[in-house]
């Protein structure tokens, strides 16, 4: 049952608390201007822990979902959480407390969305909210417009026991001045679903698609899953499709699929994941004639020189050259050839200088690339660096 519990700070300081056979299973604690709520589940004997700025006369209100936990001050959100297992606090339980708690059913709302939801100006150092963070970014360019994609991040990376809980976040521009945000692409729906991780987008006869791994909850492998649309706002996820890589490769890393079609039609999926019996990071390739059936290839298209995961991949054609994008530790590193999926070599200055796993898409007859900076850890804002190619293919990195 989804529930809903709600309060009005009376006193600055309260603990109001839940115990089943003297194990706690909810509190919730208000220390100076801090609130803390702390839910337990099944899962984890660590509880998940959300918490805000309040004070006296604010008004609270804790929503607990099956795969979801929302904590309101004044009406705002202002934390999440995404929990997996068995919640072990009951709408029946007793909660002792000074300050009167009422505990209600909750129907979760009917929200039509539309297509552009606000708009904002210059995505340059942006995040959005105070609290919600930038992670991964995934850019696309359709009708003249520059999309991004980016993973949504609460609690740098520590959300969901350190699952992570990301959700892709959608925004466009047609200036890269002016920023509009759309509803969320791909959202945790089922709390067995760790995280979504880095994708990309491709439109294949009308149809937009978004493919993605999902981090599991129970260390199975990850499988590559994908979302659909008509109008490249609102997404349905495809249940009905999905697979893993084959037990050469470690299936429960693979992640961040790019999909491509090349000139002759067919599609080519690349997978960050390792080879196990060399122990070696990689990019597993793919290939499909319709996108539905997808064919191993024997050869990786990249293999690392030790364990690191080539994260991230990325691949575009610019100025009659291939390029391929995939990132080391967080920062980024390019390869050029003459062939489409062959002879790739880096040039004496691989490196993409846009901070954290930055992905690109041409723009106006340029590359824009888009990352992110880091703020304590994981995730934090947008950034974004520009590059043309010389005659040779190496990157001309604009200068700020």
């Amino acid at each position: 049952m989804n529930i809903k519990l709600s309060f009005n700070i009376k006193t600055p300081s309260f603990t109001a608390i839940s115990k089943k056979e003297d194990n706690t299973t909810l509190e919730l604690v208000l220390n100076g201007s801090v609130l803390t709520t702390s839910v337990y589940y099944s899962y984890d004997h660590r509880p998940l822990k959300l918490s805000a700025n309040a004070t006296v006369g604010d008004k609270v209100a804790v929503v607990l979902l099956d795969h979801r936990i929302e904590l309101y001050v004044n009406d705002i959100l202002v934390d999440e959480e995404w929990p997996t297992g068995k919640r072990l606090f009951l709408p029946s339980d007793t909660i002792t407390s000074l300050t009167p708690i009422i505990i209600e059913e909750y129907s979760i709302p009917n929200n039509d969305t539309p297509s552009v939801i606000s708009q904002f100006e210059n995505a340059e150092g942006w995040r959005p909210e105070k609290n919600v963070f930038v992670g991964d970014c995934m850019p696309y360019t359709k009708n003249g417009e520059y999309h991004v994609l980016y993973l949504k991040d609460r609690h740098h990376h520590c959300s969901k026991w350190g699952l992570g809980a990301h959700q892709w976040e959608h925004i466009s521009t047609k200036d890269l001045k002016t920023w509009y945000t759309h509803p969320m692409a791909v959202p945790i729906t089922d709390q067995r679903k760790g995280s979504i991780c880095t994708g990309s987008w491709i439109e294949k006869d009308g149809t937009e698609y978004l493919y993605y791994t999902v981090r599991q909850c129970n260390d199975r492998p990850a499988p590559i899953c994908r979302s659909t649309s008509g109008d490249g706002y609102h997404f349905t996820k495809d249940t009905a499709f999905g697979f893993t890589t084959s037990e050469k490769f470690n299936s429960t890393i693979a992640r961040d699929p790019k999909v491509i079609k090349d000139e002759n039609g067919i599609f080519h999926m690349l997978l960050t994941t390792s080879l196990k019996k060399e122990n070696k990071g990689c990019l597993a390739h793919y290939v499909s004639k319709d996108m539905e059936a997808w064919i191993e290839q024997s050869e990786p298209l990249y293999v690392s020189s030790n364990g690191d995961h080539p994260e991230c991949p990325d691949y575009f054609k610019y100025n009659g050259r291939y390029y391929l994008i995939f990132s080391l530790r967080g920062t980024a590193y390019y390869m050029v050839s003459e062939n489409p999926f062959s002879d790739f070599k880096m040039p004496n200055d691989p490196i993409v200088p846009c901070e954290s796993v930055p992905k690109c898409a041409e723009w106006n007859g340029k590359l824009v690339f888009t990352g992110f900076k880091r703020i304590n850890g994981y995730a934090g804002t947008m950034t974004f660096k520009s590059a043309t190619a010389d005659e040779n293919g190496t990157l001309i990195f604009e200068k700020p």
